[in-house]
């Protein structure tokens, strides 16, 4: 749900030292200068709401309009909102797409897909999940809702808010909830909500309950559950932040102290040891535990995500 950010000259305006370590692509497509693009064999690809997506070194053209893009845990299927507003799921290479859910019109807007996906828990009854949740918007109201994601022209559903016991009795707020993440082996996930600017969890393993974690927002959970990485503004600067699930008591820390740009849309590697996000310039990555500063690895701007 954030803007998309133009690329500027400077950005194309590259040194020698970058040209040297990364590899370059001519755009064949509008004659452009040859952009850095970073993405070969390293997992990462870059959506920027045209129909073309950025992967392994080269551009995948998926034939229709490509927003949010999202990959499932073994990296064959993606999920994304395409050009008429509907909730897709194609594979790599953009073939076999179907309309798992179509966008009801009147003014609503579907965002940012993410899968939950989790195998059975036999010996507690708890069945194998395969879903789509996604963020929904209607005449300013945003909610969170969900879809099984081999559906085709499904309807979604509200998705279950449920506090965490011993919490009191004061409810989780159902609106306002947006950029839902899902990770982990029991289907846990993360979102913002833009009323409280909090951070919140979701626990679906037995009773779906959560609450609020941390102040912030674009939260990414690790491929292992027991972190999470998102924004926080920062002497008016967008810094990427980790808090990490203690056994005691969770830790926060700014892994961009020094930055002075807007770090946005942060997102885990598979492993969970790199951590990739937008710029004004591109995309950069880090090391998740922050032992060195971003380096940009391309100067596609867009929505970057990693596919195993």
């Amino acid at each position: 749900m954030s803007a998309r950010l133009r690329r500027t000259a400077a950005a194309i305006v590259l040194t020698a030292a970058v040209t040297a370590l990364l590899p370059t692509v001519a755009d064949a497509a509008t004659h452009a200068p040859a952009t850095v693009n970073g993405t070969k064999g390293n997992g990462l690809t870059i959506s920027d709401g045209t129909q073309y997506v950025v992967m392994n070194g080269t551009r995948v053209d998926f034939g229709v309009i490509v927003r949010d893009l999202a990959w499932n845990p073994s990296g064959g299927k993606a999920a994304f909102v395409d050009g008429n507003g509907n909730l897709d799921v194609a594979n790599a290479n953009g073939s076999d797409r179907v309309t798992v859910a179509r966008n009801p019109g009147h003014g609503t807007t579907w965002s940012h897909p993410t899968w939950q996906v989790a195998p059975a828990v036999k010996d507690d009854g708890i069945q194998a999940k395969d879903n789509l949740i996604f963020a929904s918007e209607q005449s300013g109201t945003v909610r969170l809702e969900t879809v099984v994601a081999t559906g085709h022209d499904a309807t979604p559903q509200p998705l279950a808010l449920n506090h965490y016991s011993g919490d009191g009795v004061k409810p989780l707020p159902l609106t306002g909830n947006t950029w839902p993440n899902a990770a982990g082996a029991y289907g846990s996930s993360v979102y913002e909500n833009t009323h409280t600017g909090d951070v919140y969890i979701r626990d679906d393993y037995l009773r779906q309950q959560g609450g609020a974690l941390v102040q912030g927002s674009e939260p990414a959970l690790s491929p292992n559950g027991d972190e999470v990485v998102f924004v926080r503004s920062v002497a008016g600067h967008d810094h990427i932040f980790v808090e990490t699930f203690g056994v005691t008591k969770n830790t926060v820390k700014d892994l961009t102290p020094h930055g002075t740009s807007y770090y946005t849309e942060p997102t885990w590697s598979a492993n969970g040891a790199t951590i990739a996000f937008r710029t004004p310039t591109g995309t950069d990555t880090m090391p998740a535990n922050g032992s060195h500063a971003p380096v940009q690895v391309s100067t596609y701007t867009g929505l970057a995500t990693y596919r195993a």
